[in-house]
C-alpha cells in the first residue's frame, strides 16, 4: 500500500511551524515569569527598606513557590501570579482579532499566560476555604516577547496589543506596582445582615475547629 506522503508533509510542516513556535512562546513566558520573580524580590526589599520603622505587620513578604507560581503579600492583602505550563491561541471573539494585523498573522498570537490573583491574606493564615479570591489580570506573551495585559484598566496597560511592552525588568516592575497600587484601594465591606443572620451547626463547628489550630 502505497504511503500518504501528503499526511507526513503536512505533519511535518505543523510541527516544525505551530509545535516548535509553541516551544518559542513557553522559552519566553518562563522567562518573563523568572523576572517577575526578581521584581517582587526587589520590591519587597525596596519596599521594607523605607518601612523598615513601621509596624511589622504591614511590611511586604516574598515568596516563591516553584517552577509555575510565585506570591507577595502587602498588608492585608495577597498577589499570587501563576504561569501555565500550556500555549494558547485567542477564541474568535475576542478583541485581539479586531486588528487586522493578527488576521494576517495569526502565529503572532499564539501566548503564553500569566495569572495575578488578589486574596485576603487571612484566607490562607487560617484556612479559610470558603473565601473568594480575584483574577485582577492576565499577562499573555508571545514569541517576540512582547506582552499586553488583559484585566482592570487600573493596571494602566490597555487595549489587547502585542509589541508595545517588551518583556524586560522594567516593564514588569511598573505591572506589579500598578496591580499592588490598585488592590490597597479596595477595602472589605461590611456584608448585608440578612445574607449571614442564619449559620449551620456544621460551619460553626468548622469555624471553631480552625480558631483552635
Amino acid at each position: 500500500m502505497e504511503r500518504n506522503t501528503e499526511i507526513r508533509d503536512g505533519i511535518i510542516k505543523t510541527m516544525l511551524e505551530k509545535s516548535q513556535l509553541k516551544q518559542v512562546v513557553y522559552d519566553n513566558t518562563k522567562e518573563a515569569f523568572s523576572i517577575l520573580k526578581k521584581v517582587l524580590h526587589d520590591i519587597v526589599i525596596e519596599y521594607n527598606g523605607i518601612l523598615k520603622d513601621a509596624d511589622d505587620r504591614i511590611k511586604l513578604e516574598y515568596r516563591d513557590r516553584g517552577l509555575f507560581e510565585t506570591e507577595i503579600k502587602v498588608a492585608g492583602d495577597l498577589l499570587i501570579f501563576n504561569m501555565h505550563s500550556n500555549i494558547f491561541e485567542f477564541p474568535r471573539n475576542h478583541e485581539i482579532w479586531k486588528d487586522s494585523y493578527y488576521i494576517d498573522r495569526p502565529l503572532v498570537t499564539y501566548s503564553g499566560i500569566i495569572n495575578m490573583y488578589n486574596f485576603l491574606a487571612d484566607s490562607f493564615k487560617y484556612n479559610r476555604d470558603e473565601d473568594l479570591g480575584y483574577l485582577i489580570g492576565r499577562m499573555f506573551i508571545n514569541n517576540e516577547s512582547t506582552f499586553f495585559v488583559e484585566g482592570r484598566r487600573e493596571l494602566g496597560f490597555g487595549y489587547p496589543a502585542f509589541g508595545k511592552n517588551k518583556v524586560d525588568y522594567e516593564s514588569l516592575h511598573q505591572l506589579v506596582e500598578s496591580a499592588i497600587a490598585y488592590v490597597l484601594k479596595f477595602d472589605l465591606l461590611v456584608p448585608p445582615y440578612n445574607d449571614v443572620k442564619i449559620v449551620n451547626v456544621d460551619y460553626m463547628k468548622e469555624r471553631i475547629n480552625k480558631s483552635k489550630m
